[in-house]
């Protein structure tokens, strides 16, 4: 057996399509349920956030599995087959494991080092349990990934390196004033929406800005940014 990934996320679809493949709590569990009624997968779980749907799966041959993960996940999302093809990656055995550990660490997150995905993780992980989709192969590489992204957290400073730059640029402002306190009651407006744009964002809304406008060249990155700071209770 060997695990299977079969996924679209914010590298690879637009804004809208990722927002129309978007899956409900009910969604989730009747994909993970009809991906262990299909014949090549003997586990399974789904990774969903905003930017990201993921399904894994332990399948036994892989043609047979990319084939019925992607059906399902077209099927589950309401976006059709064909359309969603051109946005999918697969990943299989070393590779998949690699881009999971990746994940989890925060390499591949829109804000780059953000520590909102190990709760993600954990909670695919979760699911996957109590609905006994998870098996051996699923809950060691899971579990494994949450302590890989912890360890790249607190020993690598990942999630601080862009962060740094952010906090000093905030203190000059500040002129001597808390950061917290002085950003509390201020308008802010953030140009660009690229990784260090949206680490400002971020920063910004978690200290309490009063608020926050993005502006951008396109209007297609600007809401996949608002839709982050929305999932993180923005």
């Amino acid at each position: 057996m060997s695990l299977l990934v079969v996924g679209l996320s914010h590298r690879s679809a637009p804004v809208s399509v990722l927002e129309r493949a978007s899956l409900s709590t009910d969604a989730r569990i009747k994909l993970l349920q009809d991906t262990l009624a299909a014949e090549p997968a003997t586990e399974a779980t789904v990774l969903a956030t905003c930017n990201r749907i993921e399904l894994y799966a332990d399948v036994d041959k892989f043609h047979a599995g990319v084939a019925e993960l992607s059906t399902l996940l077209a099927q589950h999302s309401g976006v059709g087959l064909e359309e969603l093809t051109p946005y999918l990656y697969v990943h299989y055995e070393d590779r998949a494991v690699h881009h999971l550990f990746s994940v989890a660490c925060g390499l591949d997150s829109m804000v780059v080092g953000e520590g909102q995905i190990l709760g993600q993780i954990k909670d695919a992980l979760a699911l996957g349990q109590e609905l006994h989709t998870a098996g051996r192969l699923i809950n060691d590489l899971f579990q494994q990934a949450l302590r890989v992204g912890k360890r790249a957290h607190s020993e690598t400073g990942i999630d601080r390196a862009g962060q740094s730059l952010v906090t000093f640029g905030l203190e000059q402002l500040a002129a001597g004033e808390p950061v917290e306190t002085w950003v509390r009651d201020r308008k802010a407006l953030v140009i660009g929406a690229g990784s260090m744009s949206s680490l400002a964002a971020t920063t910004l809304a978690r200290l309490g800005v009063r608020e926050l406008v993005v502006a951008n060249r396109t209007m297609e990155r600007a809401e996949r940014l608002a839709a982050v700071l929305s999932e993180g209770g923005v």
